[in-house]
């Protein structure tokens, strides 16, 4: 095992090559998933709810000693905390069933800005190539004009401040209940000489501008990725997108309730536990004087919330799981278990009854010995003696006679002596 900042690595050397388990203890939030489905109880949950308000420590543990590599921890791990890798003859990734949920950017995108600044994981890299207003018409002083904006029309996509320096974009700190980054779009009508552009440029016809037009409204080209590494698929995107380009894909479909009976109990100023582990960002403290409360569209049912709650204010249930198809393989009725036990919260293990434990031996005691004291004096006289003997026993004759102790022979007797 070796540690590399918040990276934990587990490895299984085996004739076949080389298996590396990458635990990344920072980015899991220990909903318990991988504990539930490891086939050999090798994972153990820590104390998740010291570790949800601020204590430094993985929330989940690993035994070397139990792990078999088998990749379900990390084939369903909802936020990648888990990785995977082998280096030889290994079986390939396609033939074990991985968690599908996932947002992706479809072709209605213009693109604009609005995904990439809202996303809480900054999991959006958004490329837009465009000339600006500088570049096909330079600000003229003196020029004189009339522009307004149709708030109702703006879609705060945040093109035209990108385009030209008249406008500016009024940020906002985004939230569960308004996941929205902008709050008013602004114009300095010092730096406007109302060449029209804009108007042009604006996909909601939101600017009206009286002026004179000066060249054309550049293309708009590029778009926005999402990193599927760093996407949780909380859906922030996709509330926010004003023109559908999101496509959500949850992992798992279910329902998430509060306890009523429990709710009285929640400190959510002292605590913050389940702001903190949740992956979706649903977490609010209502206006109403609510304690908390959830938006629920936002919910991937991962169940961090409720591991991580000390009263049991909430309760999430999943009714099914969003994964690829499991190949036929001899292990394939493992993996169907495994998820089977995501929504029913009964694990079936395998059937160890067979297996023989080798009883562990004891430690032999040590014994000193003790090596006799050698003469040297008497040493040099018995060299002496065996280069005298040297030639005789080299008679092969000889030797076999003496060998058999076959007496009267007289240079057996001289030797003897």
């Amino acid at each position: 095992m070796d540690v590399e900042d918040s990276h934990i690595l587990y490895r299984q050397k085996t004739d076949k090559g080389t298996r590396t388990l990458d635990y990344d203890y920072k980015r899991c939030i220990g909903c318990g998933l991988c504990v539930r489905i490891c086939p050999t109880e090798a994972l153990e949950a820590g104390p998740i709810h010291e570790i949800a308000t601020g204590m430094d420590a993985p929330p989940v543990m690993l035994d070397l000693d139990k792990c078999t590599f088998c990749s379900m921890c990390a084939n369903f791990c909802p936020v990648n905390a888990f990785r995977m890798s082998a280096e030889g003859d290994f079986p390939e990734d396609a033939l074990f069933p991985v968690l599908e949920g996932q947002a992706t950017i479809n072709e209605k995108c213009l693109p604009c800005l609005l995904c990439e600044v809202t996303c809480p994981e900054d999991a959006i890299d958004l490329e837009i190539e465009m000339q600006t207003k500088e570049e096909i018409a330079p600000f003229k002083e003196g020029e004189e004009g009339e522009i307004t904006i149709d708030e109702n029309k703006c879609t705060l996509c945040g093109l035209c401040a990108r385009f030209c320096d008249a406008f500016m974009l009024l940020e906002k700190e985004p939230g569960a209940v308004d996941p929205m980054p902008f709050e008013q779009l602004l114009v300095d009508e010092d730096q406007c000489d109302y060449c029209v552009l804009c108007a042009d440029l604006c996909p909601e016809d939101a600017i009206e501008v009286k002026g004179t037009r000066r060249g054309e409204a550049p293309v708009i080209e590029g778009g926005a990725r999402i990193d599927p590494e760093k996407c949780t698929v909380c859906g922030w995107c996709d509330i926010v997108c004003p023109y559908d380009a999101v496509d959500i894909t949850k992992p798992f479909e279910g329902e998430l309730k509060l306890i009523d009976a429990n709710i009285n109990k929640c400190d959510p100023t002292g605590c913050h536990a389940c702001f903190n582990v949740c992956p979706s960002h649903l977490w609010y403290i209502p206006e109403s004087g609510q304690k908390i409360a959830a938006r629920d569209d936002l919910c991937t049912f991962c169940g961090a919330c409720e591991k991580a709650c000390p009263d049991n204010v909430m309760e999430v249930k999943r009714d099914s799981v969003c994964h690829s198809p499991i190949p036929d393989t001899p292990w394939s009725k493992q993996w169907e278990d495994a998820i089977d036990a995501l929504v029913s919260g009964k694990r079936k293990r395998p059937d160890t009854s067979r297996v023989l434990e080798m009883p562990e031996e004891k430690a032999k005691e040590h014994i000193d010995i003790e090596f006799p004291e050698i003469d040297e004096k008497l040493q040099e006289k018995v060299k002496e003696k065996m280069e005298k003997l040297r030639p005789t026993l080299k008679d092969v004759k000889l030797r076999r006679k003496w060998e058999k102790r076959k007496e009267g022979t007289e240079q057996i007797s001289d030797i003897e002596k």
